[in-house]
């Protein structure tokens, strides 16, 4: 199943409809737009599958990130960031291509252009991310341990690209208005990481004066559902 390939050019990755990604991307969607609260946007759908749940928000939250970022791709600002830098305070991620062990310091832009590819690659692998014309055989997948291991890494990934947006690039899509938007897309995107518990603490620590908030509004809405 594929994705258009260039961040500019970006469409997003659409849920065909009667399949199993469609209906468990449909309860979002349905939440969200009735004026539902996030947390019950995020919370798994009663009889459905916390794998496949898992699977189909990998996808949406790479489309949320993808059109974000392409409203970035053709800045000339991303040119001037040297490698290690565009990171947030603290830290630089490196990256490391498929069959190499070694992690090379690389300019923030490119390493958010490198974890977008790398991620649609992984969506496109069918051995990976199976159509899930054949429900239980997609099922099958996305309940092995590979495959969490894999969500696991797109998850942090993703996370990362949101931490060098908001480090480095906020200013500009708030001039571009695109703030509010970046904002919700974060929100439901941290909620979902903290109801599944996918990101290691670690991982948080650099934007954790950004996230705090957040999940005071998490659990809040989690007593509210009580």
């Amino acid at each position: 199943m594929s994705l258009p390939t260039g961040t500019g050019t970006f469409q997003p990755m659409m849920h065909r409809s009667g399949t199993m990604r469609d209906r468990l991307h449909g309860y979002t969607r349905r939440t969200l737009g009735a004026g539902g609260s996030v947390n019950d946007a995020v919370a798994l759908p009663k009889g459905e599958s916390c794998a496949g749940w898992v699977a189909v928000h990998a996808i949406d939250f790479y489309n949320d990130v993808s059109t974000i970022w392409a409203v970035m791709a053709n800045d000339p600002f991303l040119g001037s960031f040297g490698p290690g830098e565009g990171f947030p305070s603290g830290v630089e991620y490196r990256w490391s291509d498929e069959g190499s062990n070694v992690a090379v310091s690389v300019p923030a832009p490119v390493y958010i252009e490198k974890v977008l590819k790398w991620v649609e690659d992984q969506i496109n692998d069918d051995s990976q991310f199976p159509d899930d014309d054949d429900e239980a055989e997609a099922l099958r997948v996305f309940q092995t341990p590979q495959f969490a291991a894999l969500c696991g890494q797109i998850f942090r990934r993703l996370f990362r690209v949101y931490g060098i947006i908001y480090s480095s690039f906020f200013g500009t899509l708030e001039a571009l208005g695109m703030a509010p938007h970046l904002n919700t897309c974060f929100k439901h995107f941290m909620f979902f990481c903290t109801e599944f518990s996918l990101l290691p603490e670690r991982e948080i620590e650099p934007l954790e004066v950004l996230i705090r908030p957040i999940r005071r509004q998490y659990q809040q809405g989690k007593m509210g559902q009580r």
